[in-house]
């Protein structure tokens, strides 16, 4: 059978009566620009019975270079460059889930607070703007001591920013951080790091709850040991009516990097051999049993699904609905 050819004519009068398209524009990496006002800064919706709220505490920008450092250095720009990012900064949103089932609300991690990067540390306000008080906050779970995880437990008056909140945090994290004169065992930039996190663990008023693997916190919500980028990180698995969702916390720090290459490690992954390790098996697991995931450093709002590609993987958002 002859292809159709239509007519000069024809072609000339659709062209004709077709809308105008712009062509594309080669854009450099990040060459949209902020917005003139605040965006909304939460994103909020249903998991079984449960509400579970995306708030941001901000962002870091950190040196892209800190990104697969046991890759080709080239290898690893290129890959920036195809996703359209930034090959000097590594622009990473801080995510918190907020859960909220039957009369427990319970938020994860704590944010930067004031002491941290000027960039971050907006956690407080924007609960505010997503009509969630402070004071509403029964449980705060930690998933480990970095300091855009747990230096905003305390304002700046040195006092617990959710006083009436139940703390839950790893066993592990906790000893390793509260170990003796751990401040003079490790590198010099990891010192203040040390400090910070023996300051958040002994804030005034709070008493800690230590985790172990598969503990519950409330009825629905459960960490599990997700060891690598620090010795005791958790995530946080969340379940209602069949439905679950993993918060990654840090054993996944970037939304695209990850999953492509999860053997490709970053400079402030602690151990890099059960980062590895710990990232395919979650991985694996999201992918196989279709659970919805929540990346802290993924791009806000940070909610998606796993799909496998190839030998790989893919971070696949979910729909944001209105």
């Amino acid at each position: 059978m002859p292809l159709f050819r239509p007519s000069r004519r024809a072609l000339l009068s659709m062209a004709a009566a077709a809308p105008t398209l712009a062509l594309p524009v080669r854009a450099q990496a990040q060459a949209l620009g902020a917005p003139s006002a605040s965006n909304p800064a939460h994103m909020q919706f249903t998991l079984g019975e449960m509400t579970l709220t995306v708030v941001s505490d901000g962002h870091l920008e950190l040196p892209a270079n800190s990104l697969g450092v046991n890759a080709d250095p080239e290898e690893v720009r290129a890959f920036l460059e195809s996703y359209f990012l930034s090959t000097d900064t590594n622009y990473a949103h801080a995510n918190h889930l907020v859960i909220q089932t039957g009369e427990a609300t319970v938020l994860v991690d704590t944010g930067s607070g004031s002491r941290f990067l000027p960039t971050a540390g907006r956690l407080a306000e924007n609960l505010g703007k997503a009509g969630i008080e402070p004071s509403a906050i029964t449980h705060v779970l930690i998933t480990h001591a970095h300091p855009d995880h747990i230096w905003g437990i305390r304002d700046d008056f040195d006092e617990a920013l959710f006083p009436d909140a139940a703390y839950f945090a790893g066993q592990t994290e906790h000893d390793y951080w509260m170990q003796d004169d751990l401040v003079n065992q490790v590198p010099p930039e990891m010192q203040q790091f040390v400090v910070g996190a023996v300051n958040a663990f002994q804030v005034e008023g709070v008493d800690w709850t230590l985790l172990a693997n598969d503990q519950e916190v409330v009825p629905g919500v459960r960490v599990t040991d997700t060891p690598g980028h620090t010795p005791g990180h958790l995530s946080v698995i969340v379940e209602s009516n069949g439905q679950q969702l993993i918060a990654l916390g840090d054993s996944m720090n970037h939304a695209h990097m990850n999953f492509a290459h999860p053997d490709w490690v970053n400079n402030f992954d602690m151990d890099a051999e059960t980062t590895q390790a710990t990232r395919k098996r979650l991985l694996d697991m999201a992918a196989a049993d279709r659970m919805a995931v929540l990346g802290y450093h993924f791009p806000f709002p940070g909610v998606g699904h796993v799909r496998t590609r190839g030998e790989a993987y893919e971070f696949v958002p979910a729909l944001w609905q209105w």
